[in-house]
């Protein structure tokens, strides 16, 4: 029976890559594997040129914080995008916003048709 103990030094072996890092244990997955996978998670593969010392920043950045640079990027584009549609969703309410006041501003059709006849 695995102790408490047993499964935090083998969780810590995962996590400083004592453990699962091998080659000799690692395999490619088929690209049917791989494409169900970027199905499942609705991913897609794109093609991106950037600045090389942007790269590296991000790089280091990644490395900093223990992690890959693309999920890095992945999630940094995924918080800007998400922040940009809110300003868009919010300015297009504004907008709509306007418009219904400048709509109360108007006269209502009744009293239209009501002048027009005055006038007539």
């Amino acid at each position: 029976m695995t102790t408490r103990q047993d499964a935090q030094d083998n969780a810590e072996m995962w996590d400083n890559r004592e453990l699962g890092a091998s080659e000799e244990h690692a395999e490619a997955v088929s690209p049917s594997e791989a494409a169900e996978y970027d199905d499942m998670m609705e991913l897609q593969a794109i093609s991106i040129r950037l600045q090389k010392s942007l790269l590296n920043n991000l790089k280091t950045i990644a490395a900093h914080h223990q992690i890959g640079y693309q999920p890095m990027v992945r999630d940094l584009l995924t918080r800007f995008a998400e922040a940009e549609m809110k300003k868009i969703l919010i300015e297009q309410l504004n907008k709509i916003d306007e418009a219904q006041r400048d709509r109360e501003k108007t006269v209502p059709v009744t009293e239209f048709i009501e002048d027009l006849r005055n006038q007539a």
